[in-house]
């Protein structure tokens, strides 16, 4: 997907949270290119075949196999795509907590009956 989608697609989520993406402009073009760059990626590993492991040869001669460099990549870009989307709120985890950051301390039953009491 293009970089300019993957904004709308960000940018409209976080709306529906209700979170404001201008202070975020950055860190969302940031996110995006990732994105970006992990689709070009899968891309190319689905082109060149889908190997998960491929034969790297060292400079002894010895043939190993090893796990694609192309899934090594997308997996490196996947963790850092998740890192950005914890910090915008849009994991269930991180607005869990974003939105209890946002709203005010509920008060116990008790602590509210005491506080008419005093009153």
């Amino acid at each position: 997907m293009a970089e300019a989608s993957w904004k709308s697609r960000i940018t409209r989520q976080m709306k529906q949270l209700n979170i404001d993406t201008k202070p975020y402009a950055p860190v969302i073009a940031t996110l995006c290119d990732i994105l970006e760059q992990r689709d070009a990626v899968y891309a190319q590993y689905i082109a060149t075949g889908a190997e998960p492991v491929s034969e790297y040869t060292n400079k002894f001669g010895a043939v190993n196999m090893v796990k694609n460099p192309l899934l090594i990549l997308w997996d490196d870009l996947n963790k850092s795509a998740l890192a950005y989307w914890r910090d915008l709120g849009l994991t269930p985890s991180s607005y869990k907590k974003l939105a209890a950051e946002t709203q005010p301390e509920k008060k116990s039953a008790l602590t509210e009956a005491l506080s008419k009491l005093d009153g």
